[in-house]
């Protein structure tokens, strides 16, 4: 149980804390990390600039004690950071602490996956944004089949972790794989969501024609599907949920640009290079969480440094985006590696 709650300049609560650990992926996926930008001389962030997985554990206890419920670990991709399973093990320690998450590409999940079960974590969300091996190849950039990671996938379920896969949906990209997925995963247990492709980060050449709204997703799904609509299950759930009425399986819409959520957002988000970060869309400069720590900042200052930075927080990027506040934030937004999606 948390000792306290706090709130946000807007009132949001804090429930939950993204933990980046690595800013390296294995996949050059065009609208996270294109290889034009990201190629074979691209200098990621040395090891002594990461944080160790001992000042997680550090800064996610003291989180804990302030209203965070749920940790998810992201990257990059966090399977290339080495022995992951002992930050699980010590974050499923903390008191407080009841869902820990992690979100992977998945190729590594035969490799790691066992470690981490044993570790503690139970829930995993693959990303995945075709169904077809030309296509997925097409996105990721380094010829990885989609079978593949539906093998691996295969693997996470049968040693006991419930997954969700993520797809980022982009007009003209892979628009038409959604109703071949929506296929494939109601005859599974596994839950697939759609997502709005968003303006993340600086690189992924966003506009608004790329974007395929909740609304024509939906429709499109309706047409060839029999579905119900699932209420929420708790205050901030970024998805909008459905029912297959013949298989029971479920399917989520994610709504990040034509219906912001920003109003019930209550994440907080810890880059690889341990700055604070109020936003998925937040400018470069994150409040740094590193230096004090490495400083000798005691936990009752680590926990007043932490309280300021939520007190002060206002961002709602999403419910004000419109043509030229993209414009205008143009290459000054932090990089999704950095901080996960």
């Amino acid at each position: 149980m948390a000792s306290q709650q706090i709130t946000d300049k807007l009132g949001r609560p804090i429930r939950d804390l993204r933990i980046s650990v690595t800013d390296r992926c294995n996949f050059r996926c065009d609208y996270c990390m294109p290889k034009e930008i990201f190629g074979d001389d691209f200098v990621f962030l040395p090891k002594n600039e990461l944080l160790t997985f001992e000042e997680m554990i550090r800064i996610a206890r003291i989180y804990a004690k302030v209203g965070v419920e749920k940790i998810r670990i992201t990257g990059g991709e966090p399977l290339l950071r080495r022995d992951l399973d002992q930050l699980i093990k010590g974050l499923t320690e903390i008191d407080g602490i009841n869902d820990i998450g992690l979100t992977t590409n998945g190729l590594l999940l035969k490799k790691h996956g066992q470690k981490l079960y044993d570790a503690g974590l139970r829930r995993i969300n693959v990303s995945l944004d075709a169904i077809e091996d030309e296509v997925f190849q097409a996105i990721n950039n380094r010829n990885i089949k989609a079978s593949t990671i539906l093998d691996q996938i295969d693997y996470a379920v049968s040693i006991g972790f419930k997954v969700k896969v993520n797809v980022v949906v982009q007009k003209g990209v892979n628009d038409h794989q959604i109703l071949p997925m929506v296929e494939y995963f109601k005859h599974t247990d596994v839950t697939i969501r759609f997502i709005e492709f968003m303006d993340v980060g600086n690189d992924n050449g966003w506009d608004f024609s790329k974007v395929v709204s909740k609304d024509e997703m939906l429709n499109m799904i309706e047409q060839e599907f029999d579905i119900t609509p699932v209420p929420p299950k708790y205050f901030g759930e970024v998805a909008k949920y459905y029912q297959h009425n013949d298989t029971g399986a479920k399917f989520g819409l994610i709504t990040s640009v034509s219906d912001s959520f920003c109003s019930t957002c209550t994440r907080a988000r810890i880059s690889s290079d341990g700055k604070f970060y109020g936003c998925l869309f937040s400018e470069v400069d994150g409040f740094d969480l590193k230096s004090p720590l490495r400083a000798g900042i005691s936990d009752e200052g680590l926990l007043e440094e932490i309280k300021s930075l939520w007190f002060k927080r206002d961002n709602r990027y999403s419910d004000e985006r419109t043509e030229q506040t993209v414009k205008n934030r143009k290459r000054k937004k932090i990089n999704m590696n950095y901080i996960g999606g």
